[in-house]
């Protein structure tokens, strides 16, 4: 009988299409093979408490999540956030997956639609908010009427409030200015100037607040 040979240089040492550790290609990377397939054996496994199993999930399908939630939101950040709550949300309710309702992405990427949608409704109430609370704010520098005379003395008081806001220190000013001429929110006037929303909130609160004194004391003088 003939020796059995050990494999030469050119040859390889594992039958061909066999992996090293004795497994088909596709049995060791079945996540390449079967996508679907190995995203419900990994949810199944969340189901269970594996965090590997979730890193395994999250990987797979944050690109795509944060994609979907870009589109709807417009905001990195929010998008980002958005991320974060889905994959949150799969970890608490992977048990309540069923493979007949669709494929595991799908799945996913409608929890992703869900809270995207929820963050935006939260944002829009909140600019609303902010919106009212500045009318409001500012409802006292306003003096509506149709008539000349009531013209005449609307023209006078915006002329006084021009002179107080040019009193105003400098980021005071910027500040008022671009909440109630420039129409921007809180969180837009924050992101736009660069600075923190609760340093914008007490610069806006603080000029309104000069801007009262000064017309108070300009007016009981005319008075």
């Amino acid at each position: 009988m003939e020796a059995s040979r050990a494999p030469g240089p050119g040859t390889s040492a594992h039958p061909s299409g066999a992996h090293p550790d004795g497994a088909h290609p596709e049995e060791a990377h079945p996540e390449e093979a079967h996508p679907e397939k190995a995203l419900a054996a990994y949810l199944a496994r969340v189901a269970e408490g594996d965090e590997a199993a979730l890193r395994r999930v999250y990987d797979a399908l944050a690109p795509r999540v944060l994609g979907l939630a870009q589109q709807i939101l417009r905001d990195d950040a929010t998008a980002e956030e958005a991320v974060v709550d889905v994959f949150a949300q799969v970890w608490r309710q992977a048990s309540r997956y069923e493979t007949i309702k669709g494929s595991v992405a799908t799945w996913v990427c409608t929890m992703a639609r869900t809270r995207a949608i929820d963050l935006r409704r939260q944002r829009q109430r909140h600019r609303t908010r902010e919106t009212e609370a500045a009318a409001c704010e500012i409802e006292i520098f306003r003096d509506p009427g149709d008539s000349p005379l009531q013209h005449a003395a609307a023209l006078d008081r915006a002329e006084r409030i021009q002179h107080a806001l040019d009193d105003l220190p400098g980021e005071q000013r910027r500040a008022v200015v671009a909440a109630f001429f420039g129409g921007l929110s809180h969180s837009e006037i924050a992101a736009a100037f660069g600075q923190p929303l609760g340093t914008v909130k007490t610069r806006i609160r603080s000029g309104l607040a000069a801007l009262r004194s000064a017309l108070a004391t300009v007016e009981g003088e005319v008075a």
